[in-house]
């Protein structure tokens, strides 16, 4: 579980989840908290929680890396037979937690947890949620539900083979689509945060959905090639226009604003597929520098041979 900013929430999530477990005595888990550069006492709750239940784990990232790493650091930690991540703001319902553990006992490699939006969800919420899924598969190839979370259930297997993806700009649910195995739905209804306020701003929604697209479509510039091939051709077919009324007609040309008017949206085209261009390219420098994606700066609760950090988690 990712933690920013979530002292008040820890204690409370972690009592829930030992008492979902307490029905379950047949299964051994770890509670694995990675405090991703929170700025209140989050690492302190999470460091007396690890002195109070030897089952609670609790990895300190050097900085705010983002939700998506701070999933993979966590992940690459776990040491189940399964693993299952979601949120430590409690919208994510730990009641869940049994029936995603029967699948997976009943042979499903993944357990994807769909979320169903609640009455209040606003409109605008719901259509930019749902042109996101139905953009992204476009693009992709690669099928997306509507409603998919980072709340889901990994075997061992499949988290073994997600470990060996090292790319930069992670997007987990598409990479686990892309992934494949065996795999079930099931609904949920998210509940409202019980304390504090979110910390996923618009901003940080947008970088994660471009990097979902970016990471798994050229799509984007190949349309690019192909408007900047069709404005190519109607520009060739403007001018030959113009040839024939100066030199054959021995007139100007009307239209002067409408022309004028074509070539400002030209540019603009051409404008904003460089600066898509570009954001590929940045992409490429980014991988090809190699830096780590994230830095574990302390551990607690897990072996002692880890706790001794800094740890730089290179790619490749």
């Amino acid at each position: 579980m990712p933690a920013f900013n979530e002292t008040e929430n820890i204690p409370i999530l972690h009592n829930r989840i030992a008492e979902v477990f307490n029905s379950l005595p047949s299964i051994d888990w770890e509670l694995i908290l990675v405090d991703d550069g929170s700025r209140d006492t989050t690492w302190k709750t999470i460091g007396s929680l690890v002195g109070q239940d030897s089952r609670v784990r609790g990895i300190r990232l050097s900085r705010n890396f983002g939700h998506q790493y701070a999933l993979m650091a966590g992940l690459e930690h776990a040491a189940g037979d399964a693993v299952i991540t979601m949120d430590c703001d409690l919208q994510h319902p730990v009641e869940m937690l049994p029936p995603m553990i029967e699948a997976w006992l009943q042979g499903r490699h993944i357990v994807k947890m769909v979320r169903q939006d609640a009455p209040h969800t606003g409109l605008l919420k719901k259509w930019t949620s749902r042109l996101y899924y139905a953009l992204f598969t476009w693009l992709s190839d690669v099928p997306m539900r509507e409603g998919l979370a980072d709340f889901r259930l990994l075997d061992r297997q499949v988290l073994e083979e997600l470990k060996q993806f090292q790319e930069e700009g992670l997007f987990l649910r598409g990479l686990i689509e892309w992934i494949g195995f065996d795999s079930c739905e099931m609904p949920y209804q998210a509940a409202d945060r019980l304390k504090g306020t979110s910390q996923y701003s618009l901003k940080k929604m947008l970088k994660l959905a471009w990097h979902g697209i970016s990471s798994f479509s050229i799509l984007p510039l190949r349309i690019g090639m192909l408007i900047g091939i069709s404005g190519t051709v109607f520009s060739v077919l403007g001018i030959l226009y113009a040839l024939y009324g100066k030199l054959i007609q021995r007139e100007t040309v009307p239209g002067w604003t409408s022309i004028m008017m074509g070539i400002s949206l030209l540019f603009s085209l051409l404008f904003v597929y460089l600066g898509i261009l570009g954001e590929y390219i940045g992409r490429i420098v980014i991988e090809v520098r190699n830096r780590p994606r994230f830095i574990v700066m302390e551990t607690s609760g897990f072996r002692k041979t880890q706790d001794a950090g800094p740890h730089f988690h290179r790619r490749g």
